[in-house]
């Protein structure tokens, strides 16, 4: 297991370091522009991206690449794991539309507050988790990859999204859905990896743990 675990962090490492050298495109977008066309996206994740329903993720202070990919992505069928989403994604005109709507969120702030009560004993469990993942089972520690406290790595490596203060309904179904291929547009397929080999405790406990950051 400790070999998956470091052919995982060469992965990333690689991963990492090509993004960083401009492997990326870096989205340009206008968050004034943007504010008006996020009107659509207002009736789930609210219109400053602090959605108030634990399905819908909040957008505020997302990096503004991983919003323009996530819409880009459903556009195209790459990721289909939410239909109405994919619905919404359709109505978006252009890459410079998706681009403002990305940096309208990113320039927002996210909620400090969970919508729900934090477990305190999952949470200290899915600390551990997130920091030092599981050699047992070859989990990779998500810090590695999402940064500190979950708040990401660097707007250059946004493939990697900000996830901490994200809502725990929303992480546990987007980890189930890795694991059971409903989602695949991770770069990859590093994130369905890690997800097949997380148990469903172990799920709500990292997802407790990132909604309270």
């Amino acid at each position: 297991m400790n070999k998956i675990i470091s052919t995982t962090a060469t992965l990333v490492a690689a991963f990492t370091m090509l993004l960083s050298a401009g492997g990326q495109v870096a989205a340009k977008g206008d968050p004034a522009a943007g504010e008006g066309k996020a009107g659509l996206c207002a009736g789930c994740h609210g219109g400053d991206g602090n959605s108030m329903a634990g399905d819908f993720p909040r957008l505020a202070s997302q990096y503004e690449n991983y919003i323009v990919k996530q819409l880009l992505d459903f556009q195209k069928g790459h990721r289909a794991n939410n239909d109405t989403m994919a619905g919404m994604a359709a109505m978006v005109a252009s890459v410079q539309d998706a681009q403002d709507i990305g940096a309208y969120f990113n320039s927002q702030k996210m909620s400090k507050e969970p919508l729900f009560p934090i477990d305190k004993e999952l949470a200290r469990k899915g600390k551990k988790l997130f920091l030092e993942g599981n050699p047992k089972s070859g989990i990779y520690g998500c810090v590695n990859c999402h940064g500190k406290n979950g708040k990401g790595k660097s707007p250059n490596v946004s493939v990697f999204p900000v996830i901490g203060g994200q809502h725990r309904d929303y992480i546990i179904k987007q980890l189930k859905d890795f694991r059971a291929g409903a989602r695949a547009n991770d770069p990859a397929g590093m994130m369905s990896d890690i997800a097949k080999r997380l148990s469903d405790s172990e799920i709500e406990a990292v997802a407790n743990y990132l909604s309270g950051l």
